[in-house]
């Protein structure tokens, strides 16, 4: 399936709900949007998907946000999404793409995984630190931030 990628700079609501499906706290997602370069995706003019990259240090990128709709998921939306933003940073000359995600994210942690990331560290009580509300997922706590890395 071929999807449309295209930058935005304002989110809308309907950004906000997919957003929030990867990162549950507004205010979170509020602190990196403006500094990021962020893209969303689209199919027949719906939104199906975003991935949202930033700067974090020189040469490096890091994979903030990355999305897709409930109804398009398993759809291989996720993977255009994570060879978009390679491609992205190789045009402009990042060294390596970072990425985190919980520790019972089961599902994103497969796909980087498969597409080439390698485990880098663990920032323990990462969620309990940095939400204001604890976050069930796939019927556990979440406390840890995986670090993943893919080097260009």
């Amino acid at each position: 399936m071929q999807i449309t990628l295209t930058q935005f700079t304002h989110p809308t609501p309907t950004h906000y709900q997919l957003l929030i499906t990867a990162d549950p706290e507004k205010a979170v997602i509020d602190s990196y949007l403006s500094r990021s370069f962020c893209y969303q995706a689209t199919q027949d003019d719906q939104l199906i998907g975003v991935v949202i990259l930033l700067p974090t240090r020189p040469r490096i990128l890091e994979i903030v946000n990355l999305a897709v709709a409930e109804d398009w998921q398993d759809q291989g939306i996720g993977t255009q999404l994570l060879t978009f933003a390679e491609t992205f940073a190789r045009q402009n000359n990042y060294l390596s793409l970072e990425v985190g995600t919980g520790s019972t994210s089961f599902g994103p942690l497969r796909l980087y995984q498969k597409f080439g990331f390698r485990i880098t560290g663990v920032d323990r009580d990462f969620f309990t630190r940095h939400y204001s509300h604890e976050i069930k997922e796939n019927g556990l706590l979440l406390k840890d931030m995986l670090r993943l890395e893919k080097i260009l």
